[in-house]
């Protein structure tokens, strides 16, 4: 049957052999038999008596294969808000509208604030992912994955994210792995979070317990005193007797996003019959251009970071001891495209002129004139008949004291330490990244008992004819 392109896409009916595999794989299987597949097609592997010397070409991974690990990352349809509205004790209505979106992924996210963002790196260059909008129906004939695909990517670079010839020690890669990551013919999915937008959210949906239950946000980096919140101390507003420290929130667990659909993304390159490696990416703050680095690095990605101004509290607070080591409190806050488009813009100064306004930002975001819960048709596909009209009608909101609450938090926050988040950075990097690729056959026919599946044995057949 002829391609629509003449090539390796997809045919022209939109059905390709290899899906039509995968979608019949067990999952069962797939999770059981999964092992990381390390070793690319192409790769040497120096090890001794068991040294392997490639004698194939390096062969990246064609438009579907990757089209179909680009859609794992991207949104896959809407959520439920299947919550309470009302508190089973006493029957008084508890905030029931915490979401930053209602498009869900393959993976959850708390709040589901889907703060992830991937970049996709390959042979032609380094792309970011854009979060494209639910496709109608069931995006899974070939035609409709390639098509989202080539909607997602924004080119970011011209050239493999990589570090300079020579420079693949500590810190940019890690001991074996710079031998074997990164190479030709490899498609590599790097995730980072940006954890501004539910840090803000979430203090607000801490702020929603009841009365007694809501804790005093205190700092320990400054002598766990009140973080701003003397004020809804003094006013009952705050149990003064249950203290939470600001460093104990962390990331407030929205990182874990990325592990999640890291591992999604590892067992379908799996049932496809890739190879498949999550593991440590080049060194964070290398790959996203922190200034500590760059000179000997480059820009690489080229976000945007914020170095605090150093203040002599900052020898107590945060350790360091001198202007000259401001910038080891540097964190990024954005990225834009090369032709200028914001593609990442923290909730946090320099978006905002204030985190008073970041947080206003957040609250239109979700509540106002085309927000989340201002979207009505939205519900309306969510729910049979009027119970999204009910939901929407029913479902609690944040009062204006835990707005104002949460706006005092942020605001001492950025006020006392030049930075917001303090405690945690406004993009958070997991630091590890997936490889896929189409693995050494010959190697792991010769040494492994049980090396390959038939997914990779067939995978050729399926997918690359």
């Amino acid at each position: 049957m002829p391609r629509d392109d003449g090539g390796d896409g997809p045919r022209a009916d939109g059905h390709h052999p290899g899906l039509d595999d995968l979608f019949v794989r067990p999952l069962l299987e797939t999770v059981w038999r999964r092992r990381t597949h390390r070793v690319s097609r192409g790769a040497n592997v120096p090890a001794g008596s068991m040294s392997h010397v490639s004698e194939q070409a390096p062969q990246p991974l064609t438009e579907l294969e990757e089209a179909v690990l680009i859609a794992l990352t991207g949104c896959t349809g809407l959520t439920m808000p299947d919550r309470p509205f009302d508190d089973p004790r006493n029957g008084k209505p508890i905030m029931a509208k915490p979401n930053l979106t209602m498009a869900g992924r393959t993976a959850g996210s708390p709040d589901n604030a889907q703060g992830t963002h991937f970049f996709l790196i390959n042979d032609t260059g380094t792309y970011y992912l854009r979060k494209l909008d639910p496709a109608p129906g069931e995006p899974f004939d070939a035609l409709t994955l390639t098509d989202r695909a080539r909607q997602s990517k924004v080119q970011v670079l011209d050239h493999r994210l990589d570090v300079a010839e020579g420079l693949r020690d500590f810190p940019a890669y890690l001991d074996s792995n710079r031998f074997l990551s990164n190479l030709p013919g490899t498609t590599l999915l790097f995730p980072v979070v940006d954890l501004s937008h539910q840090y803000i959210n979430a203090l607000m949906y801490l702020l929603t317990q009841p009365d007694g239950a809501r804790p005093t946000l205190v700092d320990d980096r400054n002598f766990y005193r009140p973080a701003g919140v003397k004020k809804w101390i003094r006013n009952g507003f705050l149990n003064e007797k249950l203290k939470l420290p600001l460093g104990a929130l962390g990331p407030l667990r929205t990182q874990i996003e990325a592990d999640l659909l890291l591992q999604n993304l590892m067992l379908v390159a799996e049932g496809m019959g890739l190879g498949a490696w999550i593991h440590a990416s080049i060194n964070p703050q290398i790959a996203l251009g922190d200034p500590k680095f760059s000179r000997a690095y480059g820009k690489m990605l080229g976000f945007t970071f914020v170095t605090p101004r150093w203040r002599v509290a900052d020898l107590w607070r945060w350790h360091i001891p001198l202007p000259r080591y401001a910038n080891v409190r540097s964190h990024p806050v954005g990225l834009k495209a090369p032709n200028g488009e914001p593609l990442i813009s923290a909730m946090c100064p320099p978006a905002f002129a204030s985190m008073s306004d970041a947080v206003d930002a957040v609250i239109r975001e979700k509540f106002g004139p085309g927000g989340v819960y201002g979207d009505k048709d939205v519900f309306s596909r969510i729910y049979r008949e009027d119970y999204g009209r009910r939901y929407l009608a029913e479902a609690s909101e944040y009062e204006d004291r835990v707005v104002e609450c949460a706006r005092d938090i942020c605001a001492y926050i950025l006020r006392t330490h030049r930075r917001f988040p303090a405690h945690t950075d406004a993009i958070h990097v997991p630091g590890v990244w997936l490889q896929a690729h189409h693995v050494e056959r010959p190697y792991y026919e010769k040494y492994f008992t049980n090396g390959l599946t038939d997914a990779h044995r067939r995978h050729g057949e399926l997918w690359d004819d």
